[in-house]
């Protein structure tokens, strides 16, 4: 594919040629002319002094992060048609709004310096407060891998094969983390190998199934071995839940559903149980028998993020689910008091304007800026309304978001370690 054909395929993007060397890149991000493309990413640690070394998973091919100014990117080295290929995989993952890194441009037609042909750059934008799996191994505990690790690799294995997409290469270094009001979300990583289809039939949902969980049983077995995981954990029941909590969500997200037609207060209470799973019921498809006795339901679209699409709206804070409920709950109860003082209903667009910008707005100044690496700033939010509602027990009176700021600082956020960009331990 030619780097014109290529900028066609691939949607607005800025394309630079010097030379045979062509720079595909997106628009609002570096031109990236000023890196050593005639060198092998191997060697760029003696001949950029852009490189910054981020903990991250093990890659098949050649990784190498840049810094410029607070953006940092990943830039992976392989051949021309596994790149462009790849960025068109993330492209499309980003415009269905699923969790994966972003990609940003390829860089193509390098040569070295004494001629030979080099493999093309995938360049991505480094995902921040992101965790790689080895920094949860060291920081939680065994019982949190099991339940909130695998939740999080569930959805998203779920979320993708809903929108027929087959990663093929689902594993712990392929997958990335961020914190979620006490849960964990799973961003992609790597989509060399995953394909979009209009559906995925049950045979390519059970591969991709069963090859992720033998994936991450290898990656934990790795992981013990390397002395990162507890002996108590066990990797192959550890696959083996994954592939449990799977089957159960997407009956629960898919399955059809048979009902008498006296018994239609069922539809709301499975639309219900998929909101609290996280999950939003765009369309249903509902089918009478011939007698009128019975009604068969089944969700046609089903969307993540419920909550975080009315947070969006209300708001426009761009966060995730779990994020989303603890912050329309906030939402919600301030709403209420405001009208209480009013003597009369709001319309929510009144209730979510003054919320952001009486409580949400004013907590995120109040905090020192060298603590703002610590969390981003939907995470910030949830860990200091658990530490405002723990102060107000245990004062057995309501704190206020002025005096828990103080021991919020002190007691929280001082004690946390800075997550937006781990470097890796011998820079730590």
């Amino acid at each position: 594919m030619t780097p014109e054909h290529f900028a066609e395929a691939t949607g607005p993007a800025s394309q630079i040629a010097a030379a045979d060397l062509s720079v595909v890149t997106r628009q609002g991000h570096p031109d990236f002319l000023d890196l050593p493309w005639e060198h092998p990413l191997a060697g760029w640690n003696r001949v950029t002094d852009r490189l910054v070394d981020v903990r991250r998973g093990q890659s098949r091919h050649v990784v190498r992060m840049v810094r410029y100014d607070e953006r940092v990117y990943a830039l992976k080295e392989l051949p021309h048609r596994l790149a462009a290929h790849e960025y068109r995989v993330l492209r499309h993952l980003e415009d269905e709004r699923l969790p994966a890194v972003r990609p940003v441009g390829v860089v193509g037609g390098r040569t070295a310096c004494d001629g030979a042909e080099l493999d093309s750059v995938l360049i991505t934008r480094y995902l921040d407060f992101s965790l790689p799996y080895q920094h949860l191994f060291h920081t939680t505990s065994a019982a949190m891998l099991s339940d909130r690790l695998l939740d999080a690799a569930v959805v998203l294995l779920s979320r993708l094969h809903l929108d027929g997409i087959f990663w093929g290469d689902m594993s712990l270094a392929n997958l990335l983390f961020r914190r979620d009001a006490g849960a964990l979300m799973a961003y992609l990583v790597d989509a060399e190998t995953a394909e979009c289809h209009p559906q995925l039939s049950d045979a390519m949902r059970s591969h991709d199934l069963e090859a992720g969980a033998e994936n991450i049983a290898g990656g934990l077995l790795d992981a013990q071995s390397g002395g990162l995981l507890d002996d108590s954990i066990d990797p192959y029941e550890t696959a083996q839940e994954l592939i449990d909590r799977y089957r159960r969500l997407w009956a629960e997200l898919t399955h059809e559903e048979t009902m008498s037609a006296e018994e239609r207060w069922r539809i709301n209470a499975r639309i219900e149980r998929l909101n609290e799973l996280g999950f939003d019921v765009e369309e249903l498809s509902i089918v009478r028998s011939a007698d009128g006795t019975r009604l068969r339901i089944r969700p046609v679209v089903v969307e993540e993020g419920h909550a975080h699409l009315r947070l969006r709206r209300l708001t426009g804070l761009e966060v995730q689910e779990n994020q989303a409920r603890t912050l329309l709950n906030a939402l919600d109860a301030y709403g209420l008091l405001l009208e209480r003082e009013a003597g009369a209903p709001l319309p929510e667009a009144v209730k979510a304007y003054r919320w952001l910008s009486e409580r949400y707005e004013p907590v995120i100044d109040a905090i020192p800026e060298h603590y703002r690496d610590r969390l981003d700033n939907a995470q910030l939010i949830y860990e200091f309304i658990q530490h405002r509602y723990e102060r107000s027990t245990a004062a057995g009176r309501q704190v206020h978001n002025e005096e828990a700021l103080v021991t919020f600082v002190a007691d929280v956020l001082d004690k946390l370690p800075a997550e937006r960009m781990l470097t890796a331990p011998d820079e730590s």
